[in-house]
């Protein structure tokens, strides 16, 4: 069964190669990836998958089926790119790598007795579109959820931080800030004042907590008394509880900006709260087994946990139902994800090998859960439960 799902990954590796080519030159962003899905689509379409588009009511979400087994396994594919820098998180790679185990696993569909489904989940960047997906139902039914992730080395355990996105907008009053300054209201002090107080916060942060942003709105023209400003920013932590109170900490600083300027402030919610992952044990243990066999040599298990992976909306998922997120390594020449310098390399010939790598050690852990007996069941009755759950 294994060599004929490495038969038909190596038949299909030129046009996976092309499709990962083809997404990582025209980067498109959350809830716009129209072309990139066009693309993936047309070839599992080629390969006889069953289609199903616009999903969750999201014009880039998709399904794409092959089999009928009782056990269900998702692949999960993303595809958003990030503003500029294009694709410097991978995500052609993480959507080839996808269609890749997918049409690994056709073939012994049947023999298996699984439903193989690749779920397009856009809008990962920013936006939740897994969040969206799993509120939604598109993931009831499914026994496992997988996906791999570039990166500059084999991690199989990867972990990620709890997310907060929000946009904190102030309003004040415009003039002219030079013939009339006393007739205005500071909105871009409201920022500055707001920063300097998260700036003090960070002294009194608990482990694993964290928080990053822009200003993006500091005003029109010098020469004007900024009457509105903006601030996005990412509020991150190693738990959901942990995250609950830095949001009540950061919102404070917040609320500091705007009252000490007498400015009025309002906090919207971007993306859904993303969780932290929690990879399923046995599913990392047969991922680590079969990486290791195509040569890789991972991260130790017990150095998993020191750096996580900034924060994925996979988290949420795998919060739910058995799954994981590892991270397949390219040699990017020293760089991280969200460098341009990462992009460059998600287009070379180590980053082809990646591709080929996950795609085929998803596979072949999928197929290794499935042939299990007592994994299989696992998986079959956590559905049963999740369904009974929801009556």
């Amino acid at each position: 069964m294994a060599s004929a799902m490495d038969r038909a990954l190596a038949a299909a590796t030129g046009e996976l190669v092309a499709l990962s080519h083809s997404i990582h030159a025209e980067p498109e962003l959350a809830f716009e990836e129209h072309r990139s899905v066009a693309k993936i689509l047309e070839t599992l379409r080629a390969h006889d998958f069953e289609i199903e588009s616009n999903v969750a009511d999201m014009d880039t979400a998709f399904t794409a089926s092959f089999g009928s087994g009782d056990l269900v396994i998702g692949i999960c594919a993303e595809y958003d790119a990030l503003p500029e820098i294009g694709h410097a998180c991978g995500h052609n790679i993480i959507a080839a790598s996808a269609v890749g185990a997918a049409l690994a696993l056709a073939p012994v569909a049947d023999a298996l007795g699984v439903t193989v489904r690749v779920l397009g989940t856009p809008a990962e960047e920013t936006g939740g579109g897994k969040v969206l997906m799993l509120e939604r139902g598109v993931f009831d039914g499914i026994g496992a959820a997988l996906m791999v992730h570039p990166g500059p080395f084999d991690i199989v355990g990867a972990t990620s931080l709890a997310l907060a996105d929000v946009a904190v907008q102030f309003t004040g009053r415009a003039a002219h800030a030079s013939a009339a300054p006393e007739w205005g209201i500071n909105a871009g002090d409201a920022v500055t004042i707001s920063q300097v107080a998260l700036g003090l916060l960070r002294q009194h942060l608990a482990p694993g907590q964290q928080f990053h942003g822009i200003v993006s709105d500091g005003g029109a023209a010098p020469n004007i008394v900024p009457g509105h400003a903006e601030l996005l920013y990412y509020l991150r932590a190693n738990t959901t509880e942990s995250l609950e109170a830095l949001t009540t900490k950061a919102f404070a600083c917040f609320e500091a900006g705007a009252l000490a300027t007498g400015c009025t402030h309002e906090i919207r919610t971007v993306s859904p709260t993303y969780a932290a992952l929690t990879p399923d044990s046995w599913l990392v243990a047969a991922f680590r087994q079969e990486i290791e066999a195509l040569g890789r040599s991972p991260l130790a298990p017990d150095l998993e946990g020191f750096r996580p992976l900034g924060s994925t909306d996979m988290g949420n998922v795998t919060n739910v139902l058995p799954g994981i997120h590892p991270v397949v390594g390219l040699d990017a020449g020293g760089a991280v994800t969200h460098q341009p310098e990462f992009a460059a390399a998600c287009v070379t010939e180590s980053a082809d090998r990646a591709l080929r790598d996950g795609a085929l050690g998803l596979a072949r852990t999928a197929a290794r859960a499935a042939a299990d007996p007592s994994t299989r069941a696992r998986l079959l009755d956590g559905v049963s439960a999740r369904s009974a759950g929801q009556q």
